[in-house]
């Protein structure tokens, strides 16, 4: 089980910050892990294979806008949570 408030004051910028991308972006990524322990021991949970590609797919959406909004903070998040990064693409 995640611990939903204190993801949220780690991460947050304001006291009221609850929604901005970086904590969107830790929270989904508690979720994927909690939900990868659960696959890891419940290999034929094809549902909860499918709730974790769509949050996996959520995830790296939010992160590609991160990466094009704000730069040096898609890095600080990416290792604080130990995401790995693909290659930056310049246009």
């Amino acid at each position: 089980m995640i611990d939903k408030k204190a993801t949220i004051d780690a991460h947050a910028k304001s006291a009221k910050d609850t929604g901005s991308t970086a904590v969107q972006v830790a929270l989904l990524s508690a979720r994927i892990n909690n939900l990868g322990i659960h696959l890891a021991e419940n290999k034929k949970d094809k549902h909860g294979q499918r709730g974790l590609q769509l949050m996996n797919g959520q995830r790296r959406r939010l992160l590609k806008y991160l990466e094009r909004t704000n730069y040096d903070e898609y890095i600080a998040l990416t290792d604080q949570l130990k995401i790995r990064r693909g290659q930056r693409i310049v246009r």
